[in-house]
Order: C-alpha cells, then structure tokens, then sequence
C-alpha cells in the first residue's frame, strides 16, 4: 500500500473514501465539521440520531456524490479524554478493512485536532492500521470476491507538521508491512511453511534491505554441539535450519542486541502428541520465528544506529522411529543434561541452544519470544503476553518503550522455586515441571541457559493468534512481537543503548 501526505483541504481531495473521527461526545471538530456542513449536516443527523457513537472502530458510510471524495466514511475514535495515536491507526484500519474488502481502493484520512503537536506518532499509526488491516487470510481460496483491494492511503496534512507527518509515514509503513510478513509466515500452512522455506523467507529479507542472513544446517548445528535443538528435529523428515540475520547499524559499539524466536514450524507434540482437536493452529507455533525475521526487515528498513542480531532455530516436532522419546536425556550447547519429560515441552530445547549461541555472537541483551506455554492462556488469556527477566532494569526499559505500541506485556516474577522444580534426579535439568505455574518454569529453565546477559523472555501464547477478528484486524497471527521489538530497538537507538 502507498500511503503520502498532502496538504489538500478535506472536500478538494481526490479519493473513493474520505475518512474523518467521530469522539464519543459527539463534538464534531476540524475536518469532521468541515464535511458536515458540506453534506448538509449528514454527519449532525447521524449523530443525533444514535446511529454512531464514537466508539473506537465503529465506522459509518455517507455518499458524497457531488464531491471529489466520492464516500465520507465517519470512523469513531472512543472517547475524547482517552486519546492516544494508537487510537488512529486502530480507526484508520477499520475503515480500510471494512471498505477495501467492498471495492475501494483510494483512501484519504482526516486527523483531529488533538493530534497537533503528536503527528509523526499518528501518521506512523495510521500508516501501520492502513496496512495491517489489508492482510487477508484468504490467500489459498479462488474466491477473490472479499479480498481487501485498498490501494493508497493519504494523510492530510492542513495545518499539521508535514515533515513529522512524513517521517511517521516512513515508520508506519515500515512497521505495517513488517507486521504483515510476520503474519503471512506464521499463517502460511507448514506444508508450505517448512523450515527450508522460513530459511529462504529470512534470506529474501536479507536481499530487500541489505541484512547479513546465514541459514544453517543439521551438520552445522551438530558440529556446534547443539545437541538440545537437534533432539527436536530428529523426528521430522524436514531438515531443520538454524537462522542468523546480523544488522550492524552501529559498528563502532560493542553493544549488540539479541532477538531468539521460536521456530516450530508445526507441533505434534511428538511422541507426547497433541489431542487432535486444534492441532492445525500449531502450523503458528513458529510466531516467535516469524516476528524476529519480521522485525529484522522492519529494523533493515528503518536502520536505527544499533547492532541486533536475530537467531530463529527452526524445525518441525514430528512423530517418529527416530523421535525423541520421554525419558531420553540431550546434551545442549553449553554442555547442560536435559531429562525430556515431555516431548511437547519442545520449544524450550530449541531456544536455549540458541540463547547459549547468542552469547558467543557477544550479545549483550537478549529478548527471546516464543508460543511457549498453553499455561500462560491460562494465566493472562488473550489480553497480555508474559514477560520474565534475569535483570528488572531491563525488563522496566522495555515496557517503558513498547507502553504504546499497543501490545501489553505483564512482568511475571522468576522465584528460585521455580528452577529448582526443573531439576532432575538424574541429569542437570528436565524440560517440564509439571501443571503448576507452567510459564513460570518454563521462563527459569530458559534463565539457567542466559548466564549473567540481561534477558527477557516473552511467552506470547496468548497473543500471537486469536481465534476472533477485530474491526481492524483479522483472525489468525497478529504479528506479535513486531511492534514492541521495533520500539525497543528504536529506543535503545535513541538512548545510545542505555536501558
């Protein structure tokens, strides 16, 4: 999608769709008044006849025949009080999701007032809900007939900071599409989605802004001793590929940011298999995977003056003759006995032989995010991901910098009680502790393998795919973590790595 900044007053612009807020108090403001008066108080009659109320993503359609924006689309924006930008890329997005999926394909959005004086932070949310909410589900149906044709988004820039405007625009776009690419890897079925291709998907990243990306094989990864990451794998006749994509936008700092992704492309449960129920969502298991590679091409994209580098092991847990099997006993990287419990506590083995690989890299902060727990749905449904940490200063920093992306993420503590039910009675570690505070042992299992690095762990179970859409998104993968490892790279950018 083309999304640009122009400074046409509201009724002179040319598009299918002219979209303009609506607040819960019904006030109608900037070029919402504007439009009223020009359409002979459609907008007043509307309001005052209870037909829209400003909810957030409520939206109303007005023809406007006899003007050069052929629909006048009233989008609310919740209530007044409460504004945030997040709010417009959230308005923005139902508008484009309702309408381009109807045939629009040109869009122009008028901001409110109250956006003067925060305009690059709406223009890149308005970019960012513009794009995302063109992503279709649909990819594999020869029915194109709801497919979302929007085309172009304008921001109109009368009377606000066009350079912010434009510098928001960038972002936004960057974001959006890098959210996008997040989604389609996660949704992509695995028979398509294997771990060669999510190989060959991180290298065409690479390719379109410039990143060093080296995929590594079985061979590879035994000769590094990865003896956790390649128990998972065994069991698959798809061969496993361990992924680094290296951003230098800093080659002067020692300073270097780690992100690790799960990258299960799908989840049996191996040996310990899955109920069958639901088993085709765990072609998602990969979201983690997939948002490190997707914030790679948003980081390439936007190149921050910062040093990251993302690590996505990834394979597929299969049943079979060559499967690990409960009660097996891997050795990881860092040389760590791991008893398997379970073998479809696997994601856990893959990321720590990555988080261990890491540090030889020098990371010096590591984020790992991962569909790890189905115990942390339980804990948080799906308002919020779980969010543990070696280091509270760390963790404090990134919740600081990722507050208004519009993904939550909820400090869970890391008890010594919840290592020490990860102990085995006869290797260094098991890879479950059993029901009890699930996410929890899983997070101090992963924190045996980080040493003294500052690390964050992210169990986005929750959050990574929902099972219901949104007025400004569909079902399926969300593209979480995209937005807040993009805002905190940025961050750490802008602080000179402090944090």
């Amino acid at each position: 999608m083309h999304v640009r900044s122009v400074q046409d007053s509201p009724l002179s612009v040319r598009v299918g769709a002219l979209i303009v807020p609506l607040f819960t108090d019904g006030v109608l403001d900037g070029a919402t008044e504007v439009a009223d008066k020009a359409l002979g108080g459609a907008v007043s009659d509307i309001v005052a006849a209870g037909e829209h109320k400003g909810k957030l993503g409520e939206i109303t359609l007005v023809h406007a025949k006899d003007h050069p924006f052929r629909r006048l689309i009233v989008v609310g924006l919740g209530e007044r009080e409460k504004f945030e930008p997040l709010n417009i890329g959230r308005a923005v997005g139902a508008a484009v999701r309702a309408f381009g999926r109807k045939g629009i394909k040109e869009f122009a959005v008028a901001l409110p007032p109250i956006a003067k004086g925060h305009e690059s932070a709406c223009a890149s949310f308005a970019a960012e809900g513009a794009i995302s909410s063109t992503f279709d589900l649909g990819s594999y149906q020869k029915d194109t007939e709801k497919h979302n044709v929007a085309e172009s988004l304008t921001i109109l820039g009368e009377g606000f900071d066009t350079k912010a405007l434009d510098a928001g625009i960038v972002r936004g776009h960057a974001l959006g599409t890098a959210i996008n690419l997040a989604r389609r890897l996660a949704n992509t079925p695995a028979n398509d989605m294997t771990p060669t291709q999510l190989g060959n998907e991180a290298i065409a990243v690479g390719k379109a802004t410039g990143i060093q990306v080296d995929v590594h094989d079985a061979a590879w990864a035994e000769k590094h001793k990865m003896g956790s990451f390649l128990s998972v794998a065994q069991g698959s006749v798809q061969p496993p590929a361990f992924i680094v994509m290296t951003y230098k936008g800093d080659p002067s700092s020692n300073e270097l940011l780690a992100l690790v992704g799960k990258g299960i492309t799908f989840d049996t449960g191996g040996i310990s298999i899955k109920p069958a129920a639901g088993m085709e969502e765990m072609k998602m298991d990969m979201s983690g995977a997939a948002g490190v590679v997707a914030t790679m091409h948003a980081i390439g994209t936007l190149k921050p003056k910062i040093n990251v580098v993302a690590i996505a092991p990834a394979t597929e847990n299969m049943p079979d003759g060559k499967s690990t099997k409960p009660g097996d006993i891997v050795r990881a990287m860092n040389g760590t006995t791991i008893e398997v419990i379970n073998t479809d506590a696997e994601g856990r083995l893959v990321l720590c032989d990555a988080l261990t690989y890491a540090q030889t890299l020098g990371a010096t902060k590591i984020i790992d995010c991962a569909t790890l727990t189905g115990a942390c749905v339980i804990a948080l449904g799906h308002a919020a991901s779980a969010a543990m940490t070696n280091n509270d200063e760390f963790l404090n920093a990134f919740i600081a910098a990722t507050k208004h992306t519009g993904e939550r993420y909820w400090h869970m503590p890391l008890f010594d009680d919840y290592t020490q039910a990860m102990k085995s009675d006869i290797a260094d570690l098991k890879n479950t502790g059993g029901r009890a505070a699930g996410t929890l042992t899983a997070g101090a299992f992963l924190k045996t393998f980080v040493e003294k690095t500052p690390w964050i762990h992210l169990d986005i179970a929750g959050t990574a795919y929902v099972e219901k859409e949104t007025a400004w998104l569909s079902k399926g993968a969300q593209g979480v973590p995209v937005r807040a490892l993009v805002a905190y790279a940025e961050a750490l950018a802008a602080n000179g790595h402090v944090g």
